[in-house]
């Protein structure tokens, strides 16, 4: 996968997946899965960040949050004391996370609406509940509980203000979707070369900034994920300014 520079959201609101190093398991058993949950309630605390929405499956864990203190340091809090737990129960030793963890910022709030539902159908698309609702592992239950009064350290007060109530918001969590987040895009390493040999071989990228500013964006966010250039690659390769670059990629 390519390794490619972080984006900074303005919002400071970030869809984090955090992956089993290998594709391995990083929950073995429910117990695992509650004391996960203990660290990111206390990381939550300590960091001061919100928390939107998240969802623990067997070998990876996806979050939605806005940073409190730098997000990097608020992973650390989270991961840290949960891979010591793990690898004394477990007997093992080293790495369990992969060191990178993945995350895409969440610029308006439209599509946090859209992480938050891509975050709680997960379980579905993984075929490991029949409802979200089911589904233990996931912030999915605690906006039915504010929906029902039920206090909730989730901070649910963005994505609750779209529906007036749990029928509103089912509705919305369970209607079919095309919803493409962060763990669907598959980059592939690409050279200066490819990426050029790419840009040859379709009219999409031709006279890219004679294009209008939404045309362009469509274009550089386009060539973004075929190829998982880097924001300075895309800038090189293109001859276009980085910020133009980046600003193509968050939408703006």
């Amino acid at each position: 996968m390519a390794r490619q520079a972080r984006i900074k959201s303005s919002t400071g609101v970030y869809h984090v997946m955090l992956k089993g190093i290998d594709s391995r398991n990083i929950f073995m058993d429910e117990e695992d899965k509650l004391f996960f949950m203990e660290k990111l309630i206390r990381a939550r605390e300590l960091g001061e960040f919100k928390l939107y929405a998240y969802c623990l499956m067997d070998n990876h864990v996806h979050l939605l949050l806005k940073e409190g203190e730098e997000l990097g340091v608020s992973v650390k809090r989270i991961t840290v004391g949960y891979v010591r737990y793990h690898n004394q129960k477990y007997g093992r030793t080293g790495h369990l996370f992969q060191n990178r963890y993945n995350s895409e910022p969440v610029e308006d709030e439209r599509y946090l609406l859209t992480v938050t539902r891509y975050i709680h159908n997960n379980p579905l698309k993984a075929h490991v509940a029949e409802s979200q609702e089911k589904y233990i592992w996931s912030s999915y239950q605690k906006y039915l509980d504010v929906y029902k009064n039920i206090f909730s350290w989730v901070d649910t007060e963005i994505v609750q203000s779209y529906f007036k109530n749990s029928i509103d918001f089912e509705k919305f969590s369970c209607e079919e979707n095309q919803d493409d987040c962060l763990d669907t895009r598959t980059f592939i390493k690409c050279t200066d070369e490819d990426i050029k040999e790419l840009i040859k071989a379709s009219n999409h990228y031709s006279r890219i900034m004679d294009l209008t500013k939404a045309e362009r964006n469509e274009r550089i966010q386009l060539i973004y994920r075929e190829t998982g250039g880097s924001i300075r690659q895309l800038s090189r390769v293109l001859g276009i300014g980085k910020r133009i670059i980046e600003n193509a990629i968050k939408g703006q």
